[in-house]
């Protein structure tokens, strides 16, 4: 007997002729986040296997159901495919199942291929007897506190236990996009779904000293530490943004000072992206949910972006946003009490609908190439790992 974890895939195993090249990004990406021994993780018939140092599976399973791309993911006794072999796997893992508490069970069979004699039916039901017998535990084949599985193949393996991923695609697989990181709860949420659909994000962060502090540069790091607890190691962009921000201000109309800042930092983030080779923008915007996210802003601030911006949240509305925050562990930092440079420099009646003239107009009275410039020139680059432990 040895114990390993079993990872299950889902989308990533539809691809067709490129399912071999989404299999092989899914595994280098579980040897990132586990740290294993490439010689410990193998693919099977649509499962992948990592067979861990003794005492490190706890370790490593909190790890591999954090990579996207993984659907579910179980420890597992491997046991030779023969009968007897079988039964004591399967009492094993009852066993432990049994002794935190669950009152009722079932059993679960699958066989793969005809070599095995019996049945899957016949190995469920035959191994639930015994189970039972053994340990004197009731079965409940409808509404059961316990599962365990055993699954024959050219070895057999048993679980009771499955423990849900993020699903989506592997990093990487979908480019690079950079990430406009405000610090509040939406971006945060917009640069983690990027990411379950394949995109690498690139955080790039906004900066307004003394109107911000630096403990508002401080909870966007913090933030950055978190998604790459799920991603890996991040470069976070910080761009100095008080001059452009006091700029627009002074010179231009308040009431389309949000819009203006927008489309000076898509023009920004553009250039930064270039520099990354990123394809994209990510924002947070959701729409309706603030004046600055209308179909109309939103369209004036696009007209200024050399590439696409990905919106993830659109549609979504803020208890699912805040509940998605929750989920990824970024809320109780993005609700920390420290502003971003839009709740600092916020027009005291904001445009809604604007009209592309307009903004035009108004952009037309500032230096706009030489302010992206200027702010080109003074921008930081740090990479931040992920959290210890």
């Amino acid at each position: 007997m040895r114990q390993g974890i079993l990872v299950r895939y889902g989308e990533v195993g539809l691809k067709g002729q490129l399912r071999g090249h989404f299999e092989k990004a899914l595994q280098k990406e579980i040897l990132r986040a586990t740290g294993v021994d490439p010689r410990a993780v193998r693919r099977t018939s649509g499962r992948i296997w990592i067979w861990p140092e003794e005492g490190k599976i706890p370790e490593v399973l909190r790890a591999v159901t954090r990579v996207f791309g993984v659907v579910s993911a179980s420890p597992v006794l491997e046991v030779e495919a023969e009968w007897e072999a079988i039964l004591q796997g399967a009492l094993r893992v009852a066993q432990r199942v049994r002794a935190r508490g669950a009152r009722t069970f079932k059993v679960e069979a699958r066989r793969s291929g005809k070599s095995f004699p019996m049945t899957s039916p016949e190995i469920a039901r035959e191994a639930g007897g015994v189970l039972a017998r053994e340990l004197h535990w009731p079965v409940d084949i409808h509404a059961p506190e316990a599962t365990v599985t055993i699954e024959v193949r050219e070895k057999a393996y048993v679980f009771s236990e499955v423990v849900p991923g993020p699903g989506g695609l592997p990093q990487g697989t979908g480019g690079k996009g950079m990430l406009l990181l405000s610090g509040g709860i939406d971006s945060p949420v917009a640069g983690w779904l990027a990411a379950r659909r394949g995109l690498f994000p690139i955080p790039v962060y906004f900066h307004t000293p003394p109107f911000t502090t630096v403990w508002s540069w401080e909870k966007v790091k913090d933030i950055v530490e978190v998604l790459a607890g799920w991603m890996g190691p991040l470069p976070l962009y910080t761009v100095p943004f008080t001059a452009i921000s006091q700029g627009i201000f002074a010179k231009g109309p308040e009431r389309l000072g949000t819009i203006l800042m927008r489309r000076f930092m898509v023009r920004v983030a553009g250039k930064l992206a270039e520099r990354e080779g990123a394809g994209a923008l990510i924002t947070g915007e959701n729409l309706g949910q603030v004046a600055s996210q209308t179909l109309e802003s939103m369209a004036a601030v696009e007209e200024a972006s050399p590439l696409m911006i990905l919106r993830p949240l659109l549609t979504w509305d803020k208890a699912e946003i805040t509940a998605k925050a929750r989920e990824i562990g970024t809320y109780p930092i993005s609700i920390r009490p420290y502003l971003d440079c839009c709740n600092v420099f916020l027009p005291r009646h904001p445009v809604t609908r604007p009209s592309l003239e307009e903004v035009l107009r108004a952009e037309a009275q500032l230096p706009v190439a030489d302010w992206v410039e200027e702010a080109l020139q003074q921008v930081e680059r740090k990479e931040i790992a992920p959290p210890l432990g």
